[in-house]
């Protein structure tokens, strides 16, 4: 018959210490990547709205150079199939708060038709240029 012994010098595990150097080295880990995560995924949404209102500024020219006029609103483009959707607004995450910006006059005081010439973002923030998004 075996008689097991159990050694109590010998365990197998991790000490408190060593536990909190590596949660320490974690921590300060974190600390260096989620600032600059941040501030990746900014850049990124600024991208979007960049390309959203370049597509969106594309599909106005293009309406009216075939039709003679501005749309009366975003969904004029969607209905007549210049856009696939209105996007989403990165910054508002809503696609209803665009802001459509009326045709100015020509020089003879005329204005073209429609409602919406230029369209800009609904957002209140400001960009990591220093500008703000509804200026773009």
């Amino acid at each position: 018959m075996k008689i097991l012994h159990y050694r109590f010098g010998n365990k197998r595990g991790f000490t408190l210490v060593e536990l909190l150097a590596v949660m320490m080295i974690l921590s300060i880990l974190a600390a260096i990547a989620v600032p600059s995560y941040r501030r990746h995924q900014l850049k990124a949404r600024e991208t979007v709205l960049s390309e959203n209102l370049y597509q969106m500024r594309r599909a106005l020219d293009a309406f009216y150079a075939d039709k003679g006029s501005y749309p009366d609103s975003l969904e004029d483009l969607t209905n007549s199939h210049y856009l696939r959707g209105i996007p989403r607004d990165p910054f508002t995450y809503a696609s209803d708060s665009w802001e459509c910006q009326p045709p100015e006059p020509t020089d003879d005081g005329e204005l073209a038709e429609g409602g919406c010439f230029d369209v800009k973002s609904g957002s209140d923030r400001i960009s990591t240029n220093g500008s703000p998004y509804n200026e773009w």
